[in-house]
This record gives C-alpha cells, sequence and structure tokens, in this order.
C-alpha cells in the first residue's frame, strides 16, 4: 500500500518528532488521511502522531477546525487562506506541537482554468509560530496527485520539526 519512499518520509518525520519530543496532528482533504495512514503504518508511531482530521467538505472543516466562511467563501476550498486555517485549526484541537493540512483538486474532474486538476495548497504550523504554506500544482492521476501530496506533507513537516 505505501512504497518505499512514502515509508521512508514517514520514518523521518517519526525519527525527528520523536528526538525532540513533538506530536503531529494532520488536517487533510484531498488526500483522505493517506498523510496520517503513512505515518501510523510505521509501528510504534502512536507516540507521535496525536489524531487526524479528514474535513472533505467545506462544512467539515468550518465545525471541526473552525476555518472561517469568509475565507472559503472568498477564496474556495482550494486556497492558502485555507490550508493555513486548516493547519491553525489542528493545531488549536490537538495535543500537537505540529500540524500539517492539505486541500487541493485530486480530479480527474472538479478543475477549473483558475483551480486545474492538481493544485494543491498545503498549510503547516508550529505551535507559537504563524502558519506557512506552500502552492503546488502537480501532473497526474488522482493517485499521482495524492501521493506527491503525502510526500509533500511528510516533507513539509520534516522541515517544521527542524526549524
Amino acid at each position: 500500500m505505501f512504497d518505499h519512499e512514502m515509508r521512508d518520509a514517514a520514518e523521518r518525520v517519526l525519527f525527528a518528532c520523536r528526538k525532540r519530543g513533538l506530536k503531529v496532528v494532520t488536517a487533510e482533504s484531498c488526500t483522505g488521511g493517506l498523510i496520517a495512514a503513512t505515518l501510523t503504518a510505521i509501528a510504534g508511531s502512536s507516540d507521535v502522531v496525536d489524531r487526524a482530521f479528514i474535513t472533505y467538505s467545506n462544512e467539515a472543516k468550518r465545525e471541526m477546525l473552525g476555518v472561517p466562511w469568509d475565507a472559503i467563501l472568498g477564496h474556495g476550498a482550494v486556497s492558502d487562506p485555507v490550508a493555513r486555517a486548516m493547519a491553525a485549526g489542528a493545531l488549536a484541537r490537538s495535543n500537537a506541537q505540529l500540524a500539517i493540512s492539505v486541500t487541493g483538486v485530486a480530479g480527474p474532474g472538479g478543475g477549473s482554468s483558475e483551480k486545474p486538476v492538481g493544485l494543491v495548497h498545503f498549510g503547516a504550523a508550529r505551535q507559537g509560530q504563524e502558519p506557512v504554506s506552500e502552492r503546488h500544482v502537480f501532473p497526474g492521476d488522482r493517485d499521482g496527485i495524492r501521493r506527491v501530496s503525502v510526500l509533500t506533507g511528510l516533507t513539509m513537516l520534516a522541515s517544521l520539526v527542524e526549524g
């Protein structure tokens, strides 16, 4: 289910977090929990992974993470403000010190000229710091976009641990 590259990325995050005594929370939309699943595929990950939010609908983003309606209505669910708010909301609603969020258009449908299939926004937050974000447009089909989104999210988490 999880390839070698995904497992390696997850193991790096878990090792770095253990070394610093940090816990992680995920807030996922287009990846449907795959970042959390990749982390928890590694035995013993429960000492690092606090919880995961799968907020596929706008209502879930609002209710579970406190994403403001103005961000969703003003920018759309697939946007920088929403990704940042998802990360901040997950951090505030967990016992973790690090959060990663992902929202995007994995396809094959749902894209537009403004927000094409493959557009993914990530948010990352560390307790006591402002959330950061990244925007990517990944090529490929739904599975490929979701896979590279997991790898990107794990890479962002690893950077957050170091930073």
